[in-house]
């Protein structure tokens, strides 16, 4: 059954702590919102509200590794990646230190609160700062897989991490790596690099135009860094031509990542990025949202059909 993001990332967080007394949890006041109060109620002491001091919260996090802790910071992702920044960046990152951050509430996904609550630049941010890992979960199974695979590997982890309900995806049990991405749907004619909700945007679009002959590949990069340049390339190879798709600013996110990978690997693929268009969002209906920044299933068929003419 499809299960919001949020729930399962904090009834995870719950499970480790059972066999992991070295596992922390610290939140900025949103606990309720983001799911971390499910570890606080089952471990008070080891869960810390630290109020709205984001980057207090982070610096926190950063001192309480560095005595054998495994701290997992969480706020809505729009001021975990602003105003934890300097900590993120000055602090875990600069030291490699062992925090990992939940970024709850990703994208528009925060609808009705609107372009102050928006995350739109997170994976921009996150994956520029050296020694941070980014994950993008796309359902509950990858969610689940992101959440114990930081908790057991060393690093500054960024998960990203939905307010909403994704369907399922992934079989229970499914074996995920981190630096890949998966083949979720094949196709020949074009391949679309999809991360979170997009994926299954991208594979709604993929059958859509399936309709009309148009064989469409689907891939979940789920892992946006380290990222999976051999299958970018493959994909490049043995399609044509690259669509990617994200709830993100088309600057700097995965586009941006799919796109350095294809210079670098001299793939000559037309690529088209659907994503915010350099815009600024608003308060709405999460659906509605979606549909008017060109992130659903209709943004994904109409950057298809842009790339096909340039084929």
């Amino acid at each position: 059954m499809a299960k919001a993001i949020r729930e399962v990332y904090g009834t995870v967080l719950k499970e480790l702590g059972e066999t992991n007394r070295d596992i922390v949890v610290l939140d900025a006041d949103l606990s309720g919102s983001t799911k971390s109060a499910i570890f606080g109620k089952a471990f008070p002491e080891r869960f810390f509200n630290m109020g709205i001091a984001e980057s207090n919260m982070v610096a926190t996090a950063a001192g309480l590794s560095t005595t054998g802790k495994i701290p997992f910071v969480n706020t809505f992702t729009v001021f975990l990646t602003t105003l934890g920044l300097i900590a993120a960046r000055g602090q875990v990152c600069y030291g490699n230190l062992n925090v990992k951050f939940g970024g709850a509430y990703c994208g528009m996904s925060d609808a009705l609160d609107g372009a102050s609550h928006h995350a739109l630049e997170d994976i921009a941010v996150m994956r520029t700062l050296p020694n941070m890992r980014v994950i993008v979960p796309a359902d509950a199974t990858a969610t689940y897989w992101a959440t114990r695979y930081a908790a057991e590997h060393w690093g500054p982890f960024y998960l990203r991490l939905s307010r909403d309900v994704y369907p399922d995806l992934y079989a229970e049990g499914t074996k995920f790596e981190l630096g890949k991405g998966a083949i979720v749907r094949e196709g020949t004619d074009v391949t679309v690099i999809a991360c979170g909700l997009l994926v299954h945007k991208a594979i709604e679009a993929a059958e859509r135009m399936a309709e009309k002959g148009v064989s469409v590949r689907v891939v979940d990069m789920y892992s946006v860094k380290p990222i999976d340049k051999e299958l970018i390339l493959r994909c490049a190879r043995e399609t044509g031509a690259i669509v990617t798709a994200e709830e993100h600013t088309i600057y700097g996110g995965l586009g941006g990542a799919v796109a350095e990978v294809l210079a670098w690997g001299g793939a000559g693929a037309p690529t088209e990025f659907v994503g915010l268009q350099d815009t600024f969002t608003e308060s709405g209906k999460y659906a509605d949202l979606l549909h008017k920044y060109g992130v659903d299933a209709d943004g994904v068929v109409a950057g298809i059909e842009k790339v096909l003419q340039r084929k």
